[in-house]
């Protein structure tokens, strides 16, 4: 077993693999940007290093600097988490040159699944359904109008090298083709570096469900059930539930077997999340797999009782898995609070956090590194804080969610708490009636007096 691991991030994700770690006994090296000095994780790690100012690639995404905080601390092992480096395979290759563990893919790995084409035609390889497209990258636009028209309007184009919702366009008609591709080619180049495109057909009235799945080092792999990611914004999360409304028992069985398959198919080592989006009729698709743990590990956690983190340790330690694959016994919801304005087209909302009231009770999780009295940082994505509820029924969850989201109090900036007590009181997100276009049509309620 590793002696010290380093937690190559910050806020609330680095807070939460150092807790894992000291339950297991493994010492912990926090690294940190001179914006992140007072983060909690950098207070409760046992060794805490600076990596450098506050932009993201003078610090957190530079390698050099990581690696270096590893060696003087005679790290053994490295745990990305997720964002900055989770899913860098080169610098996957740099920890196994430096003879250092990447708890996480494999270089091989990271490429395969990280190239959205490949990961397409491999999992068409592996026999997992795929939504009907381009055969990888399309090399012009001639050859994208051709596939356009074999493949039906609507079509979505999509950046090889995308995330986060850049360098996509969904495109309902011929005539729009040629802007789409433009401009989803563009915003790819400047986020990415990297202008490759393929297409799909857009599945209307989707559902974004999630399977959640471990592989160990000799080729056996396991899924541990579902999670629903349709209510998102910008194709960003905002809230994941687990089991999904919209689940159901052959559902479940069918789409668990098929991202097992997938994984084992490139043998797959780690902790991995299997995405599909599902169509009205239960049909699934393979959308992409992220090499890495996910934001909404938690509700897994929660409802199957398994500490997804120390499984990740394990296996990257040479352990195998038990090959069990679990259903969910209760249901969970994960409300991800960002520093935002709701009311303000969830404008960013950085600042010092001058009053904090943390919800509990039974059945309540808080995940965050956030305090009074911290100051919120502009320089990384919006997140502070996780809530997420756990109780026998969907029901149960949902009142839950709605009394700790009312004891949740943060001042001094601006959060996205209004709207998720909103959402859980919207009619269609009662009943479980949502997709990916939720949003679309979701208007805040004005402020009462």
């Amino acid at each position: 077993m590793f002696k010290k691991i380093l937690i190559a991030n910050r806020g609330e994700i680095a807070l939460r693999v150092i807790r894992t770690c000291k339950e297991m006994g493994i010492k912990t090296v926090a690294v940190y940007s001179t914006a992140d000095a007072d983060s909690l994780h950098v207070k409760f790690a046992d060794e805490a290093v600076c990596i450098g100012p506050a932009p993201s690639p003078e610090s957190y995404l530079k390698m050099s600097n990581v690696i270096a905080a590893a060696e003087i601390t005679n790290a053994d092992a490295i745990h990305p988490g997720y964002g900055f480096l989770s899913e860098n395979a080169k610098f996957s290759k740099i920890c196994e040159e430096h003879g250092i563990k990447f708890i996480g893919a494999s270089e091989e790995m990271i490429s395969k699944m990280g190239d959205k084409a490949t990961a397409k035609a491999t999992m068409k390889a592996a026999g997992v359904p795929c939504v009907p497209g381009s055969d990888g990258i399309i090399p012009d636009f001639d050859a994208c109008k051709k596939i356009a028209l074999e493949t039906g309007y609507p079509v979505m184009l999509k950046a090889t090298a995308g995330g986060g919702g850049k360098g996509m366009r969904a495109v309902w008609k011929e005539e729009d083709l040629k802007a789409a591709w433009d401009s989803a080619r563009q915003e790819s180049k400047a986020a990415f570096g990297n202008d490759d495109m393929y297409m799909e057909k857009l599945i209307e009235e989707p559902r974004h469900i999630e399977i959640q799945v471990v592989g160990d080092s000799r080729g056996r792999a396991c899924h541990l059930s579902e999670r629903d990611c349709s209510v998102q914004r910008r194709h960003q999360k905002l809230t994941e539930e687990v089991p999904s409304p919209f689940m159901t028992k052959r559902l479940r069985d069918k789409m668990g077997k098929a991202a097992v398959k997938a994984a084992e198919y490139i043998k797959y080592e780690g902790a991995g999340t299997v995405e599909f989006l599902v169509d009205k009729h239960r049909n699934f698709y393979f959308m992409e797999m992220n090499t890495r743990i996910q934001v909404e590990h938690p509700i897994t956690e929660q409802v199957i009782d398994f500490d997804l983190i120390r499984e990740q340790i394990l296996v990257a330690a040479g352990v195998p898995i038990s090959g069990k694959n679990y259903t969910p016994n209760l249901h969970s919801i994960e409300c991800r609070i960002n520093a935002e304005d709701p009311y303000n087209d969830f404008r960013p909302s950085p600042g010092r956090i001058t009053t904090l009231h943390a919800p509990g009770g039974h059945g309540v999780r808080l995940d965050t590194h956030v305090y009074a009295g911290y100051i919120i940082p502009p320089n990384y994505d919006s997140m502070i804080a996780k809530l997420i509820t756990t109780a026998q029924t969907r029901e149960e969850a949902i009142n839950k969610m709605k009394r700790a989201l009312d004891e949740f109090v943060i001042e001094g900036i601006k959060t996205t708490i209004p709207f998720h007590r909103q959402l859980m009181d919207h009619p269609d997100y009662l009943a479980g009636n949502y997709t990916t276009k939720f949003m679309e049509d979701f208007e805040m309620k004005p402020l009462e007096d």
